[in-house]
């Protein structure tokens, strides 16, 4: 048996109940660490807390080598942890599907994600949001444009765009980083973005959440990572009401 369960926002204490209880009486703990972060826990944290052994997996682990832990399920109860809400990673949906071509049962306790949060904390509708896009630290050599490609057809459709931030081991990106990135794409393709808002620690008790121009945001201290940031598109009254009263929207 296989069942992924999501952990929440930020630390050990967003996780259901039923979630806790399935980890603690599962015979194989495995923890994804490389589509997000529980920022407010250590894997020590959760050990201690779930009164398991935690195995530590990295994308490899996950996306070429779920050996490991494809046996374990076959055999025992085995359990597949990750921040936020596991099938909003195509990642996840993948091995779900791997572990069904092979037989295993699966299931899935669902947890917070970034995906609603977002909407709680900045007042833009869920409904309002297009596709969602990722930006990337530059390599060299390399440097991709698409996430703006998708930023501007969801502002010519009117819609808002969700930015997940790249995370590389203990390196995450800022909202100011991602800003700074997203300001050059825009400068190539000759488009101008009027609004971003970023988003601090979302789930923890005190989450930051900012909107203004580029240089607004390029000049707010976030505070320690994780970082999301929001493109909006055409905005509703309650929606810059909400973004005016919580954001500091000018």
């Amino acid at each position: 048996m296989l069942t992924f369960i999501g952990l929440g926002l930020y630390d050990k204490r967003d996780i259901s109940e039923k979630g806790l209880s399935l980890i603690r009486n599962a015979d194989h703990v495995f923890l994804e660490g490389y589509t997000s972060r529980l920022m407010g826990a250590t894997r020590e944290d959760l050990e201690e807390f779930y009164q398991k052994p935690v195995r530590l997996l990295r994308r490899a682990d996950v996306e070429q080598h779920p050996e490991e832990l494809l046996n374990c399920a076959m055999k025992e109860n085995t359990v597949f942890l990750c921040a936020g809400d596991p099938m909003v990673s195509t990642t996840h949906a993948d091995l779900r599907i791997r572990a069904a071509d092979r037989g295993i049962p699966t299931a899935i306790v669902h947890g917070a994600s970034i995906v609603s949060a977002v909407c709680g904390l900045s007042g833009l509708q869920n409904y309002r949001f297009g596709k969602s896009c990722s930006v990337p630290f530059p390599q060299a050599h390399w440097s991709p444009t698409s996430p703006m490609d998708v930023i501007i057809e969801n502002r010519n459709l009117r819609l808002h765009t969700l930015v997940y931030l790249d995370i590389q081991d203990d390196r995450y990106m800022t909202v100011n980083e991602a800003v700074s990135l997203l300001e050059e794409m825009a400068r190539k393709k000759q488009v101008t973005i009027p609004l971003y808002v970023g988003v601090a620690r979302a789930g923890s008790d005190a989450p930051v959440v900012r909107a203004g121009t580029a240089e607004i945001i390029s000049s707010t201290d976030f505070g320690p990572p994780l970082h999301v940031l929001v493109v909006p598109g055409e905005l509703h009254d309650m929606e810059q009401m909400y973004l005016s009263r919580f954001a500091g929207l000018c």
